[in-house]
């Protein structure tokens, strides 16, 4: 399906959606979701993000040791517990599940950030090839915040003009790509530095076609 119009059915669905609230910003489609997961699922999702937890890569090739110094790891996908979080996603992203990529859980300690990036590809770069077999350009991005840090660790996007405090068990999707389907420069997001805790969030990414294979389509 074209990228353009998976765009389109997700910021519909969403902007029909009880407790999902656009944030204005005429650049970009990004959408909050309120108490998406209940405390009971972010604890258990903690747990399980440091049982897993590893310090985090990028794909593309950069010389700067303090671009992206979290702590990461893929969460089990065939985990029962796992498999549930799914189903709510599913429900929530008119996107057919095939089209996701694994869960990632992320954790932040005081000082440790993501600089600005961005979620989509940059086909010129040597990783195109071989992500655009597995399921191409990456489409929405959905991040949940499993708790709240004492100070510090925003989301924000610095192009588009928008911040988002982490709030546990809220729900932020963004669309990586414009309304025409192209790479969308005002998508660009940092993870701010912690200050004074720590901060947990998961991440899932959507591709235009299915990952790694499957069924094709949206939900």
């Amino acid at each position: 399906m074209y990228k353009a119009e998976i765009g389109r059915i997700v910021s519909d669905r969403l902007s029909h959606t009880a407790n999902v609230v656009k944030v204005p910003s005429p650049q970009l489609d990004l959408f909050v979701a309120r108490n998406f997961l209940d405390e009971s699922e972010c604890a258990m999702l903690i747990k399980m993000i440091d049982a897993v937890r590893q310090p985090s890569g990028v794909l593309g090739p950069n010389v700067d040791p303090d671009y992206r110094t979290s702590e990461s790891g893929n969460l089990n996908p065939w985990d029962p517990f796992v498999q549930k979080i799914e189903r709510k996603i599913a429900d929530l992203m008119p996107i057919h599940p095939s089209h996701g990529e694994t869960i990632q859980g992320q954790r932040y300690a005081v000082g440790q950030q993501f600089k600005p990036h961005h979620d989509f590809f940059y086909t010129d770069q040597p990783y195109w090839p071989d992500q655009e077999k597995s399921g191409g350009q990456r489409t929405w991005t959905v991040m949940m915040f499993l708790n709240e840090p004492e100070a510090g660790g925003q989301t924000a996007f610095p192009e588009a003009g928008v911040k988002i405090t982490p709030k546990t068990g809220n729900l932020l999707a963004w669309n990586n790509l414009t309304a025409q389907g192209y790479p969308n420069s005002y998508s660009l997001h940092t993870g701010m530095p912690v200050e004074k805790g720590v901060k947990y969030v998961i991440t899932k990414w959507f591709r235009e076609r299915p990952w790694g294979g499957g069924a094709t389509g949206m939900m």
